[in-house]
């Protein structure tokens, strides 16, 4: 996140505004590559999912072991279900049974979020793959970029003064308030920022990629480790799909903040890399 080409004006009454150089050219294409693959494997990682809706703990996995998540039809298929250890809740029209009356069709999750929109496993391991490596790919190339241009030292790192308690509430607070930062505190990450990134970049991730790869059989013979690590292939695809998920809440976290902090401010920053703060003039 830098600070170069700054460039500022003020009117007599009002803020001084300054343009600043927040986004990097690497970081803004690896962003929108990101989030091409992020939405391209959820929808394709669901159509995966739906070949066998439910998850299980454990090397193994069938229908007569207990999952503790399914996501299925009962009632003769008229009534969809998401059950969660003990828990149901009904959830007829999107999950088990999409659409309603003679268009009622189980399924685990709705065709307009998977890909393809048919049932079809083979095809979306295809895409799966695909956008998996292309991930992978993208995301090692901003890790390189970030660890030597010194990005996630400066701008990622948090120092021990935000991680104190205190610190760390009075953010809570303000962010439950809407109280985002401005002049000189827009310039950089505030630490919720810096804790969510580098928990979704150094935790989550490689979590999804690991799992992702314990899931494979064609993994077993190069990497057995994998599945004595993690417990078996079913805690596996368990880790993926929780990790998966929390991503997806991030990602929703993220857009909303994006909106309620300025969406057009932010979204120029991360198209062309100029972002407007304003300044009080005895900030200067």
């Amino acid at each position: 996140m830098a600070t170069l080409d700054d460039h500022s004006q003020a009117t007599p009454t009002g803020p001084m505004t300054t343009v600043i150089r927040r986004h990097s050219l690497a970081t803004r294409i690896t962003h929108w590559i990101n989030v091409l693959c992020l939405s391209l494997l959820l929808m394709s990682g669901l159509q995966i999912f739906n070949a066998h809706p439910a998850l299980y703990w454990g090397q193994y996995g069938a229908d007569a072991d207990p999952s503790w998540l399914s996501i299925g039809a009962v009632d003769g298929g008229t009534r969809g279900v998401l059950r969660i250890g003990n828990l149901q809740i009904t959830t007829t029209g999107v999950l088990g049974v999409s659409g309603t009356g003679d268009d009622a069709t189980e399924r685990g999750f709705p065709s307009w979020i998977t890909i393809p929109s048919y049932q079809d496993l083979a095809t979306g391991r295809r895409w799966h793959l695909f956008f998996a490596w292309l991930f992978v790919i993208n995301g090692s190339i901003y890790a390189l970029i970030g660890f030597l241009s010194g990005h996630f030292r400066r701008d990622l790192a948090p120092s021990g003064e935000e991680i104190s308690p205190r610190h760390l509430g009075q953010e809570i607070t303000d962010h439950a308030r809407l109280r985002f930062p401005k002049g000189e505190k827009a310039r950089r990450y505030n630490v919720l920022q810096k804790l969510a990134y580098l928990i979704v970049i150094f935790i989550l991730l490689p979590l999804m990629f690991a799992t992702g790869l314990t899931m494979s059989p064609a993994m077993d013979a190069g990497y057995p480790f994998l599945l004595d690590l993690f417990g078996g292939r079913q805690t596996a695809r368990s880790i993926h799909f929780i990790c998966a998920w929390s991503i997806v809440l991030f990602v929703f976290v993220h857009i909303a903040m994006v909106i309620l902090s300025g969406l057009w401010n932010n979204m120029r920053s991360m198209i062309t890399g100029r972002y407007v703060i304003e300044t009080e003039r005895d900030d200067r």
